[in-house]
């Protein structure tokens, strides 16, 4: 059976950072200069997301250590959703796809992305169940080629049978480095007629997977 593979950042859903700064310095009582300077410019939501920290209490304890801010996993989540916006059209891509083969998740995040999911994208996580795959569990970030062997292990796939769509162009090249079928998703949330034409190329590709063997 076919294995199609999707990110979640501004690909199932649009994601602005810029809103979720301010709510975790709002929440943890410090600058957003500070956060970003601490936490991001010195790497390490990278080393989260590559999974030095796997668990959501390990994750928010550094956080707290490094940059002075205590979260607890709801505010943690709630300063996630306040960035996050879903993009309905392309969930219906992930609801058709579902009805082709095997859809899973292939997303850079940290621990705590794992247990917010249901919480912040209950659409999403409706239709992939159990299957979500993300980089703080697997060890290694996209576009690193050895995490899409590692998403082909984890469902017994072979890469000719396995089409792969993210925002990211790197992403996308690396995926079809190792032969996955790829799709660049380039849609703008603030451009209506381009992220209609978008969504409609996703599901035009996925079709024309879906259908080569026929």
């Amino acid at each position: 059976m076919d294995l199609y593979l999707f990110d979640f950042d501004k690909t199932l859903y649009a994601y602005d950072s810029s809103k979720r700064l301010p709510a975790q310095a709002r929440l943890g009582s410090v600058s957003q200069y500070h956060l970003a300077k601490t936490w991001w410019a010195a790497g390490f939501e990278r080393e989260a997301e590559s999974g030095r920290w796997p668990t959501a209490s390990e994750y928010l304890d550094e956080f707290a250590r490094v940059t002075g801010a205590r979260l607890t996993l709801d505010q943690w989540i709630e300063a996630r959703r306040a960035a996050s916006t879903p993009l309905p059209g392309m969930i219906d891509q992930l609801r058709h796809a579902a009805t082709l083969g095997t859809v899973s998740l292939l997303s850079n995040n940290p621990s705590p992305f794992g247990e917010a999911l249901p919480i912040m994208a209950p659409d999403v996580a409706d239709v992939l169940g159990d299957n979500v795959l993300v980089s703080y569990r697997l060890g290694v970030r996209k576009p690193s080629p050895e995490i899409y062997r590692l998403a082909l292990d984890a469902y017994g796939a072979d890469a000719r049978d396995t089409f792969f769509v993210d925002d990211s162009l790197s992403n996308v090249e690396a995926a079809a480095s190792i032969g996955i079928t790829t799709h660049h998703f380039t849609g703008d949330r603030d451009n209506a007629v381009s992220l209609t034409q978008a969504i409609a190329a996703v599901g035009e590709a996925i079709d024309r997977f879906s259908s080569r063997k026929s």
